[in-house]
């Protein structure tokens, strides 16, 4: 364990609407939920993991309780529901968890490594030690011609093709991935502070599953991730 205290967050609810019951339907060979917890699980650095819940019976009939690491938090009947804002859930956890340092991330992230997890923890503390920033999030680097419902080109000149690895870099936010610290999140009431730095994660790792075909990609991906290692 680290010096500081790092606690993860991991908010899970019990229905989805998209993907129904996705936090806990099998993922290539276990609960969805699981895969994330894991590579948490294997950070040392991390002390707590919080998992903000209105499903802990369904967690638990998946073999998840609460351990020295683990804990389970019910979350309260007014932060229930599909459209509660996601900040409104994190600030229930940061105003009863005390941290150093708070990451959070999401169940639909399973492709997320221990690694890259550790990387953004160490870019994060450089960062706050250098004082260039107060929070960090994950993004996707895309470099690729963008157009306007009106088919007008917005980040290039059809007349003048450049090749598209000189085309300025567009950040997308990829969800897997924020660390910000209580004065952060106290300034903008956010998981992404006043100040924030960007981490570009890998590729392979940024999946976010929303949508069936999310869920259909993601799978072949870890099916692929499992027959390399």
């Amino acid at each position: 364990m680290s010096e500081q205290k790092i606690v993860a967050l991991l908010p899970m609810k019990a229905n989805s609407e998209r993907v129904k019951g996705k936090n806990f339907r099998d993922f290539c060979g276990k609960p969805l939920f699981q895969w994330i917890l894991d590579s948490l699980l294997a950070v040392d650095e991390i002390d707590q993991i919080v998992i903000n819940t209105d499903a802990r019976a369904i967690l638990a009939e998946n073999g998840l309780t609460e351990t020295d690491r683990i804990v389970i938090r019910d979350r309260k009947p007014e932060i229930c529901g599909n459209h509660v804002s996601m900040n409104l859930v994190l600030q229930d956890d940061v105003e009863n968890i005390d941290a150093d340092i708070y990451l959070m991330t999401h169940t639909t992230n399973p492709l997320l490594s221990s690694k890259t997890i550790k990387l953004a923890l160490d870019e994060y503390n450089q960062v706050l030690s250098e004082a260039k920033g107060d929070s960090l999030f994950s993004v996707n680097k895309i470099q690729t011609r963008f157009y306007r419902k009106d088919c007008s080109p917005v980040n290039h000149d059809p007349q003048n093709l450049i090749p598209t690895q000189n085309l300025e870099p567009w950040f997308e936010e990829n969800s897997n991935l924020y660390l910000f610290t209580k004065d952060s999140f106290s300034k903008t009431n956010a998981r992404i502070g006043a100040n924030p730095k960007m981490m570009v994660t890998p590729a392979f790792e940024s999946t976010d599953i929303d949508t069936p075909d999310d869920w259909d990609m993601a799978v072949i991906a870890a099916k692929y991730f499992m027959e390399k290692k």
